[in-house]
């Protein structure tokens, strides 16, 4: 893999994925204008060249930590027409569209824009020290970056409004509990197994895993008849040949070698 650094990123790129850290470990990973750039310019890239992309923070004074939210220095001076701008709801939008699928390994805190960045993303996986929640009514503000919704979607109505309205917070194992993670790893195994999930999704087809992950998010009225579409074409794929030969030789062998092993347990 090629590395590639940036004033808030460490990229490195891989033949079939991107693995993207949060590199701000002096405001732990907050999410500021520089790094909402460079994350458009990475998506900007994986949209020309779709692949996985892994996102995952920096470790910070020897804990890690995924990313702390929006950099409340910047986010105390926005106005109304940085509002309306948005600035994060618009880049988490582009990675949540992005052709590939997207993996969040959370380690450590995870709150306000931190968890919407994790919301945006198709998996989400997480060490046993992971804390995520949405403070922001807390600063007077609300989670305008798709929390409002995305959560809702996740997690449904009544933790939702626990977590927007009320403040809670979620530890690993109730974000386990809520689906709202898949997976707890310890913090040295995090990336290990992002790159496991990686390794299963490069295994099916790409052009496959793209169509799936375009038509899951259209909405229910489009259904039966975008899927029947995304099929025809899938159906002309030569890879859709390939691979359905290689699963009818692979059980063919089976059975021939089942069938030999048979007829020599008959000529003893």
């Amino acid at each position: 893999m090629s590395t590639q650094d940036t004033s808030s990123l460490r990229i490195e790129w891989g033949e079939d994925r991107v693995h993207a850290v949060l590199d701000r470990p002096a405001v732990r990973n907050a999410i500021d204008a520089a790094m909402v750039d460079e994350l458009h310019e990475l998506c900007r890239e994986l949209e020309n060249d779709p692949r996985i992309l892994i996102l995952s923070g920096t470790t910070v004074k020897g804990k890690g930590i995924f990313a702390s939210g929006a950099d409340i220095a910047q986010l105390r001076e926005r106005r109304r027409h940085d509002a309306l701008r948005g600035v994060n709801s618009q880049i988490f939008e582009r990675i949540a569209k992005l052709p590939m699928p997207v993996i969040a390994a959370l380690d450590g805190y995870a709150l306000g824009g931190g968890a919407e960045l994790a919301w945006a993303a198709d998996f989400r996986i997480g060490t046993g020290n992971v804390v995520i929640g949405q403070p922001e009514t807390g600063l007077g503000i609300i989670a305008a970056a798709g929390a409002l919704w995305r959560l809702k979607e996740l997690a449904g109505e009544p933790l939702a409004k626990e977590i927007l309205l009320a403040g809670r917070q979620l530890n690993a194992d109730q974000a386990l509990e809520a689906r709202l993670i898949t997976e707890i790893h310890e913090p040295d195994q995090l990336i290990d197994a992002a790159h496991a999930l990686a390794d299963r999704i490069a295994a099916q087809d790409p052009l496959a895993i793209r169509v799936t992950k375009r038509v899951f998010h259209m909405p229910r009225e489009a259904h039966p008849h975008v899927d029947e579409l995304a099929q025809a074409i899938l159906f002309e794929s030569q890879a859709k040949f390939d691979r359905m030969q290689a699963f009818l030789d692979k059980r063919q062998a089976a059975r021939e070698k089942k069938n030999a092993q048979q007829q020599q347990e008959t000529d003893r």
